[in-house]
């Protein structure tokens, strides 16, 4: 018999929602949600990206993730600019609002990791294995 409980889709899921669940007071008084918060992030990695490789970094389609961008822009996190050579092409670069939270930003991660009570080394394994996975998905994707 199928049960919830032995489902890694399942826990996975869960696990997902309720860390997202717990990002959001530290979020609410930015504006922001948690997509918005790694929005955010990767353009700390990589400021003026096109909306296309963010897409990609983020494994979000464009459909999804151009409201997300609008609203960053008029949040005045970033700027939203079509490329001269190719007006298919839309750059997202960073404000210097933007760029000013990244300041800011840094206790988020402590914080939510202290509200778990997960100890430094477990969360550390957790993540290597999760990585792990990441990988196994970009690369059966590259095989489609």
């Amino acid at each position: 018999m199928l049960r919830l409980e032995n489902q890694l889709c399942f826990s996975l899921y869960v696990c997902s929602k309720e860390i997202i669940r717990k990002y959001k007071p530290l979020l609410d008084p930015y504006g922001l949600t948690y997509t918005g918060y790694i929005i955010m992030m990767a353009l700390w990695e990589e400021d003026d990206i096109t909306v296309k490789n963010l897409g990609n970094r983020l494994f979000l389609d464009s459909g999804t993730l151009t409201p997300l961008l609008k609203k960053l822009e008029t949040q005045g996190y970033i700027t939203r600019n079509r490329s001269e050579k190719d007006e298919r092409n839309v750059y997202i670069g960073l404000t210097d609002k933007g760029k000013d939270f990244q300041d800011e930003a840094l206790l988020i991660p402590e914080e939510l990791v202290c509200s778990l009570g997960l100890d430094m080394k477990d969360g550390l394994r957790l993540l290597d294995e999760l990585h792990g996975m990441m990988k196994i998905f970009v690369k059966t994707e590259d095989n489609e």
